[in-house]
């Protein structure tokens, strides 16, 4: 058996308020176009289909696009719910659609049928885990609260749940953090790292297809897996290279990722303004159409220095000052700004301001546990 791993397409997003669904367009027809040239079985698409929970009418309109053309290859597509993805929108019509190879995970009940394939090797059972919180386990599994607390608390009762038979192939996709992945600044962070999920609930599976984290990485063995976004989020990822994972599943297991050249690529720029903006700067290299982060180096602020270098770097995105004088950083869109610290560290902080001194770490654990709960309730 052979399939294409996927995540996090987040269909619909904005960065720095450039929307991305061109870029999007464009990178699930190159997927489209790998899936041709490598015949797989099946898709996987491990969570984070939309970006947001109530996904905008253009954003819709290209993941059906998009799974549109996957139906008409013969294969078998699965699609789970992440954390930014409304579970029940990502359910509806799943029993219809089953009947075209293409399968959309159910709202979590504790119950996970798997979809078993075949092959001269034997069966292969797959099983899809949407993205699931402590919270959502406890209320299934109401007789033992108390032994779910942690998201690894979560992951395991879930999976203890499956009864897998490992005499045979068995094929995990789940959205979760595994502890000790490798963020990137665009992805969306738990207060105090509450939601990490220990890799060991995943032994059974000979494949565990993840979603959530945004650079692909195995996760201590091939068999645990990130694929990562097809396109690039934020410049904390502006070096890495994008791909799509290709598993192969006989009696043994090969795993293999093929490049995604994007639309528009991100760079990351640092200089003097008038070295910067030389022709023979940027002539022969595509930073006129790229998304730019662009880090001047002048002593002095340049007058209107975003106006006038969108006049050759058409997106740039962010501009930076670093300098002597002010080490400044100014940022195009503010949001970022908020990002760089976390809830309970701008708590911290006020508290510590507001009565001279720093919260006790009984004080500290109140707050992250505070403030979890709240994000639970609001999400």
């Amino acid at each position: 058996m052979k399939y294409i791993h996927l995540s996090d397409l987040h269909i619909g997003k904005r960065v720095n308020e450039y929307s991305m669904l061109e870029d999007q367009e464009y990178i699930l027809t190159r997927i489209i176009n790998i899936i041709d040239e490598e015949r797989p079985d099946g898709v996987f698409i491990a969570g984070d289909v939309y970006d947001k929970s109530i996904p905008s009418g253009e954003a819709v309109q290209l993941f059906d696009s998009f799974l549109t053309r996957l139906a008409k290859r013969n294969l078998s597509v699965f699609v789970i719910s992440g954390n930014h993805d409304s579970p029940e929108r990502i359910a509806f019509g799943g029993k219809l659609m089953n009947r075209s190879g293409i399968y959309m995970s159910p709202v979590y009940d504790g119950k996970i049928e798997p979809v078993t394939m075949e092959d001269e090797y034997g069966k292969v059972n797959i099983y899809m885990l949407p993205f699931i919180k402590p919270a959502h386990v406890r209320a299934v599994f109401k007789d033992d609260p108390d032994e779910i607390q942690s998201y690894t608390d979560a992951v395991r009762k879930a999976i203890d749940e499956l009864h897998v038979d490992t005499s045979e192939r068995n094929i995990m996709i789940t959205h979760q953090f595994v502890t000790g992945a490798d963020r990137t600044e665009s992805e969306e962070i738990s207060v105090g790292g509450t939601d990490n999920v220990d890799v060991s609930v995943f032994e059974c599976f000979d494949y565990t297809a993840l979603g959530h984290i945004h650079r692909p990485q195995n996760c201590k063995s091939d068999k645990v897996r990130y694929c990562g976004t097809p396109l690039k989020y934020s410049f904390s990822e502006a070096k890495d290279e994008k791909s799509v994972t290709v598993i192969e599943l006989t009696d043994t297991i090969t795993v293999r990722t093929v490049p995604l050249a994007p639309l528009r690529d991100m760079k990351e720029i640092k200089g003097l303004y008038n070295d910067i903006m030389a022709k023979d700067f940027y002539k022969d290299t595509t930073y006129e159409t790229d998304y730019i982060h662009i880090t001047l180096t002048d002593e002095e602020d340049i007058p209107d220095a975003i106006g006038r270098l969108r006049t050759v770097y058409h997106n740039l995105m962010k501009l930076d000052y670093d300098n002597k004088r002010t080490r400044a950083n100014t940022v195009i869109d503010s949001a970022e700004i908020v990002k760089e610290k976390l809830p309970n560290e701008y708590f911290a902080e006020f508290y510590d301001i507001q009565n001279g001194q720093p919260m006790s770490e009984t004080q500290q654990k109140f707050i992250d546990e505070l403030i979890e709960q709240i994000q639970e309730e609001y999400k």
